[in-house]
């Protein structure tokens, strides 16, 4: 039986064509899911040989669902290549992860060849993502680092109890409440275990239907350290429609991503 290669790309018909080309040039593709909570699924559970991940429409994307595939433990052995792309969005990638095999898709066939004949190629190393913010941010108060703004009204969720004091003192106007309601504008949920994250993970992914949610995890060198990490988190928040675009260390122990729907702009 040939090994198997996993196809991730956003538009199936797109999809579909490169699998044919891949399949006469004597591999065997799968490219039947889209991204999405299925197909994570399916990939732990039976991972394949080579994942191929297309950075032709959505590179961005494309990056964080490897990076999530990289912090399970059932994907993260397994040699990832990306295809296609713009040059300028191609080089983002590559500086994220510089390990991981780069294509066009004409040449993907004999990359692929390679990738599959090579046993002891390894997978990319994803960065940690919990560690630390920008140079030049650390000085920054945490209220302005989280995007606490002036008459806004923060809902904390299963903040530890000391969480609000650690915030300072906030913009004028703005109201810290441990509930969700109508006049709420950003919400924190403080999660700790992978358990805790697959249980509320419903509701998070409403509240980032509606406005900004901070994803907060215990740092995986922290005190606190759990089987959660921000992989887990950004790949299961990217399959169902929620984009990271901010990381924070709020202290020495935890640590958060900012989400939101797509479909907030």
């Amino acid at each position: 039986m040939k090994p198997l290669v996993k196809l991730i790309h956003w538009h199936t018909v797109e999809a579909k064509a490169h699998a044919r080309r891949l399949r006469a040039a004597g591999h065997a593709v799968d490219a039947s899911l889209p991204p999405g909570p299925a197909l994570f699924r399916e990939l732990r559970r039976h991972p394949p040989a080579v994942i191929v991940v297309s950075l032709d429409r959505l590179p961005s994307q494309g990056r964080d669902v490897a990076l999530g595939l990289l912090g399970q433990k059932a994907t993260r052995t397994v040699p990832i290549v990306f295809a296609g792309g713009a040059p300028d969005k191609v080089a983002g990638v590559r500086s994220k992860l510089p390990g991981a095999a780069y294509a066009s898709w004409e040449k993907l066939g004999s990359v692929l060849t390679h990738t599959l004949g090579d046993s002891r190629r390894a997978s990319p190393v994803a960065p940690d993502t919990s560690v630390g913010v920008m140079a030049g941010y650390a000085g920054t108060p945490l209220p302005k680092k989280l995007g606490i703004k002036p008459g806004l009204r923060v809902a904390l969720l299963g903040a530890p109890k000391d969480f609000a004091r650690k915030l300072g003192p906030l913009p004028a106007g703005a109201h810290l409440t441990d509930r969700v309601d109508t006049g709420t504008g950003l919400a924190l949920w403080f999660v700790r275990t992978h358990r805790e994250f697959d249980r509320g993970f419903a509701r998070t992914v409403r509240l980032g239907a509606r406005m900004p949610v901070w994803v907060v995890s215990p740092k995986r060198s922290g005190p606190l350290a759990s089987d959660l990490s921000q992989n887990y988190i950004r790949a299961e928040c990217l399959a169902a429609g929620l984009v990271d675009y901010k990381v924070c260390a709020l202290d020495s122990a935890w640590s958060g991503l900012l989400f939101r729907h797509r479909q907030l702009g």
